[in-house]
């Protein structure tokens, strides 16, 4: 495996299109939530400037890189929000345009690791219903879809930590801040539910992501009987 990495280009024009796709799809786009303080203040306190969506599919990227994943998945781990999140123009990108400007193999992978927000009449659906829904695909997925899905959820799970860890209740409103889809209960059986569908492979590749989303999940449930 070292050997394999080493020998990998130095520059990747398939990354660096991922990258400026994603930045130009997620351009004012936020998180939830952010846990910590802002690098600048924010011009209306009441209204503080939240996390970039672009900060977390990097780290989602930075963290499929080092576990020795190649290009293609380090890509489409950059666009794993791409097909699922709507643009700050309220657009949906179509799986034919990506695949367009990204190749089958990309988007075979975002679409794999995608929820389904909308039923077929357009209509939300149940963070229960999504979510069974997401871990029944990819019971059926490649390995590297796996990863992407492990990778997207560790630091999911890892800002909660921080911010439960910093005193912020991210299961209740507050300031610039949304809570939580669903209770600390449904997460951690989400995640649980990940980790032990992620098993099934054999891919050493999986194991570095899979043991720190463990550690988070232990995290997690710590800091929930403190809260309850």
């Amino acid at each position: 495996m070292e050997s394999a990495r080493f020998d990998r280009a130095l520059f990747s024009p398939l990354v660096e299109q991922a990258i400026e796709l994603a930045a130009r799809w997620h351009d004012r786009t936020y998180r939830k939530s952010q846990w910590r303080p802002p690098l600048l203040p924010a011009p209306d306190p009441e209204d503080p400037v939240p996390v970039p969506v672009m900060a977390h599919v990097t780290t989602v990227a930075l963290l499929v890189d080092r576990a020795g994943w190649d290009d293609v998945v380090v890509a489409a781990a950059f666009l794993h929000d791409a097909l699922e999140d709507v643009n700050c123009y309220g657009q949906q990108l179509r799986y034919e345009v990506l695949r367009a400007r990204m190749g089958e193999a990309v988007a075979r992978l975002v679409q794999d690791v995608t929820e389904q927000k909308f039923d077929a009449e357009g209509r939300w659906r149940s963070w229960e219903v999504r979510k069974t829904d997401y871990l029944n695909h990819l019971r059926t997925a490649t390995p590297a879809a796996v990863a992407i899905s492990l990778a997207d959820k560790l630091h999911n799970l890892w800002t909660i930590n921080q911010s439960l860890e910093a005193g912020i209740n991210v299961f209740t409103p507050g300031p610039g801040r949304r809570p939580l889809s669903a209770g600390p209960e449904a997460q951690a059986q989400f995640h649980q539910a990940l980790l032990d569908l992620s098993r099934q492979h054999t891919e050493p590749r999986l194991s570095p992501l899979r043991d720190r989303l463990a550690h988070e999940l232990e995290r997690f449930l710590a800091w929930i009987a403190q809260i309850r």
